[in-house]
């Protein structure tokens, strides 16, 4: 039996987990989802001091009492499980990493999209401070797989992000804990992917290391909802 505990991507709560996390708990497992301050349910928590530090504690407070946790960040959560591996290594059996891996230290979510895409963030959010859920449609290619009902579902529970939480890095350690990481790679082939770390790119260099894993799950960017029973086998 593991320790489980989830954490979305951006514009999702814990309900984003529901199959995966059913799919656990009858194989035995313990599971926690996280919804994260300012979203979802949680919604009304939403305000400008919300960022990258409040979402870390709030996966450290899912992860109380359990000495041990595989902890599995979706998308944008890439930020926030590095974050809480890098500080909390003792506690960490396995970092996953589902479509998604740890930004270079200081680089926050936004600096990793095109200069369109953070333009077009930066000129939405303007003086506010919450990201609001993007038009999916015009994303199809990203969301293979999914349903009429996956894509409902979404329209009716998505909510706007936090903007801190896209903007603020995270500072990694000179030297990264050896804690074993796995990628579940969805839109991109574990080749490629071994392509880019030979090649020495920045932003996948890091991740040659031993204690990198990797498996592929053909899907597009949610395979919590295109493919949760094969999602959660691997997991």
């Amino acid at each position: 039996m593991a320790n489980y505990v989830l954490v979305p991507g951006f514009w999702l709560g814990a309900w984003a987990w529901d199959e995966v996390a059913a799919n656990l708990r009858a194989a035995g497992h313990r599971v926690r989802a996280v919804t994260l301050t300012g979203v979802a349910e949680r919604g009304a928590e939403l305000s400008p001091e919300v960022g990258v530090e409040t979402h870390v504690a709030d996966i450290l407070a899912a992860m109380d009492g359990w000495d041990e946790v595989v902890l599995v960040g979706h998308s944008g959560a890439n930020v926030l499980v590095t974050a809480v591996a890098d500080r909390h290594p003792e506690r960490i059996g396995r970092v996953v990493y589902v479509d998604a891996a740890p930004l270079p230290s200081g680089l926050a979510v936004i600096d990793f999209n095109d200069e369109d895409t953070q333009k077009a963030w930066r000129a939405q959010v303007g003086d506010g401070y919450a990201l609001d859920v993007p038009s999916f449609e015009q994303e199809e290619g990203r969301f293979a797989g999914l349903t009429e009902d996956d894509w409902e579902r979404i329209r009716a529970r998505a909510t706007p992000h936090p903007w801190g939480a896209v903007t603020q890095p995270v500072e990694r350690p000179e030297k990264i804990p050896a804690t074993p990481k796995t990628m579940v790679a969805s839109t991109m082939p574990v080749a490629v992917i071994r392509e880019l770390i030979a090649s020495g790119n920045p932003a996948f260099a890091a991740l040659g290391t031993p204690e990198w894993t990797f498996v592929e799950l053909p899907s597009g960017h949610w395979p919590m909802f295109s493919r949760p029973a094969e999602l959660a086998a691997l997991l």
